[in-house]
């Protein structure tokens, strides 16, 4: 009963289709029979499937997920391909054509914006949800992105009546002062991927006009200080960097109508040795309080090149063995 083994067929609309979910060359073909015991074959205008019973079943479901997705109008990345075989391996693959089919916005070009996995669709409802929201996890999860993405679609509904957008400014030990050129110039490398997803969604013309009008505002973390901020979106960036201090500076600058969005990588810490990160001190200390949302982020949820998700795992693997 145990080595009982199955086959299964799997019909295919056209070469199209049979191209969107093998890929290029067969390459997303041969990344997935790299992950399972299952034999896949193509032959003509189906997918013949054989193996033991488990594997069967977990290949059938993921492609007959990317063949669903694809005959509604999406064509699977290898991103895609590889988090659908993650998901499948566990019987939840199914979940995606839910995820893929929700567009939150489209970018200034007409693209569709939409969550790329599971991570992401609870990040983006509890961001709907909460006033205060911390995203915690790898680089390429999408925590500022999809922030900044709902930031610009409040302000465009009108429930907020402009976006802030803030990082503290340490990396690589540099401090504001010695920079060259004025408060603006000297902000601008720090927010940079802010400016890169605003770019994305609303375009340079209509950002420029954003800025002209105060739609939208840059700052340094320490020219927070004395500030309310009311009907406004938030989005404090690289948390991770700043001190507790700081962290709780920020938080109790919230205002009436207005949502917060920390998002932060602490396994990516730039502070002088020595000093806590506000972020992990903040996540101890608020935890408990149920108006707060934590959204924690893993390698699984990272929708860059695949080879970063694999660099991630990597450090964190050698990070465990020198605890």
């Amino acid at each position: 009963m145990l080595n009982e083994t199955r086959i299964i067929k799997i019909p295919l609309a056209s070469a199209a289709e049979g191209l969107a979910l093998f890929g290029p060359q067969d390459k997303f073909l041969r990344l997935i029979e790299q992950q399972t015991e299952a034999d896949i074959m193509s032959r003509e205008a189906e997918i013949m499937i054989s193996g033991p019973i488990r594997e069967v079943e977990s290949m059938e479901q993921l492609f007959t997920v990317l063949q669903q997705l694809f005959r509604g109008g999406y064509t699977p990345s290898e991103r895609d391909i590889m988090y659908a075989l993650d998901l499948a391996k566990v019987m939840q693959a199914d979940q995606l054509l839910d995820l893929f089919k929700a567009e939150l916005t489209t970018t200034f070009r007409g693209k569709p914006i939409r969550v790329k996995t599971i991570g992401q669709r609870h990040y983006v409802k509890m961001i709907k949800k909460m006033d205060v929201v911390f995203g915690i996890g790898p680089a390429g999860t999408g925590k500022t992105y999809l922030a900044v993405v709902l930031a610009v679609a409040a302000l465009k509904e009108g429930s907020v009546k402009r976006i802030m957008l803030t990082r503290p400014a340490v990396e690589a030990g540099e401090n504001l002062g010695f920079l060259p050129g004025d408060l603006q110039e000297k902000v601008d490398p720090y927010l940079r991927p802010l400016y890169d997803a605003l770019h994305d969604v609303l375009g340079p013309d209509q950002t420029a006009k954003a800025f002209e009008r105060g739609l939208i505002e840059v700052a340094p973390l320490a020219y927070m200080r004395g500030r309310t901020l009311d009907d406004s979106f938030i989005i404090l960036d690289e948390a991770q960097n700043t001190t507790p201090e700081q962290m709780k500076m920020f938080l109790t600058r919230l205002g009436f109508g207005s949502k917060m969005v920390v998002t932060g990588d602490v396994t990516q810490i730039d502070l002088p040795r020595g000093k806590r990160s506000g972020l992990i001190e903040a996540k101890r200390i608020l935890q408990n309080i149920e108006e707060i949302g934590f959204v924690l982020f893993s390698e699984q949820d990272v929708v860059r090149h695949s080879l970063v998700q694999k660099i991630i795992v990597a450090y964190n693997e050698d990070a465990e063995s020198q605890v």
